[in-house]
């Protein structure tokens, strides 16, 4: 079993990969993101590690033996003037401005293909963890209804529309009536503005209506930014009124994912997982 190096921004899903690998038996080694990954990461071996160090962050993955490396967590976009490069990260600095240029897929990329070319194997969340992708069908106890298929559809022609534009991976879509598209702002403060809307475009707890696709774009590089939920996910969507959430089945990833199904059954809200777009 190929010793893993976890590249750990913030958020829930490192330390799920982090205790998965422990529980699996399989060697780790965390190098934590400086300003990003969270203190839930200090009980792993591994090192602090500044966004622009990368010959610091690939003299630590080889001197501990790591073959694979897995990049996982948010990651702000970064101010490139304000960066402090390593020598490894300076080299690399003009081809990650020139690539932010096109878009964050090109950056995200570009990225992967630095650890390439020094011998890694760049593996997904997904693929360290298989069981974190949505499964085809409904997750947890609720579908959607006849009506609620006709948003489901439609949200998910939107989101797959504003993927290939690289302007984000999400829509809230309600009656036929796109409320919200997601940009740089992220899901959760997208489903903030859906909940401040009137009522009558978006339903309300109790009678609610709509739904929140999230769909992979079709350059993403799928090893390191596949789309996402968690329990924060779904309190949003109830808060905004809607119904459920729908996204491509093995590429959209649940995180906390026994909490997340208790959690939208209570709160009356379906998970469902579609057939993937063909490439």
């Amino acid at each position: 079993m190929q010793k893993l190096g976890l590249i750990a921004g913030g958020g829930s899903l490192p330390v799920e990969i982090a205790e998965h690998c422990v529980r699996a038996g399989r060697p780790l080694y965390v190098i934590r993101l400086r300003g990003f990954a969270g203190p839930e990461l200090l009980p792993f071996a591994g090192a602090e590690v500044g966004l622009a160090e990368l010959g610091k962050c690939i003299k630590a993955l080889k001197r501990e033996g790591c073959r694979a490396v897995c990049l996982v967590g948010n990651v702000a976009r970064p101010d490139f003037a304000t960066l402090m490069p390593d020598l490894r990260g300076l080299t690399a600095l003009p081809a990650a401005i020139a690539a932010a240029r096109k878009g964050d897929d090109a950056l995200l990329r570009m990225l992967v293909g630095e650890f390439e070319k020094e011998g890694f194997i760049v593996e997904g969340a997904h693929e360290v963890m298989d069981d974190l992708g949505l499964d085809l069908g409904p997750l947890g106890r609720l579908s959607p209804s006849e009506d609620q298929l006709a948003d489901v559809q439609h949200a998910m022609h939107v989101a797959r529309a504003i993927g290939r534009l690289d302007v984000g991976q999400a829509v809230a879509v309600c009656r036929g009536l796109v409320l919200a598209v997601e940009a740089a702002e992220g899901t959760d403060a997208m489903l903030a503005r859906v909940a401040n809307l009137p009522q009558a475009l978006r339903g309300r707890p109790g009678a609610s209506a709509g739904v929140l696709a999230k769909a992979t774009k079709p350059t993403q590089e799928k090893r390191v930014d596949l789309p996402t939920i968690g329990l924060a996910t779904i309190r949003g969507v109830a808060s905004a009124g809607l119904a459920g959430i729908v996204g491509e089945a093995g590429h959209l990833l649940v995180l906390d994912r026994e909490a997340v199904i208790q959690l939208a059954d209570e709160l009356g809200v379906f998970i469902l997982g579609v057939e993937p777009q063909a490439s």
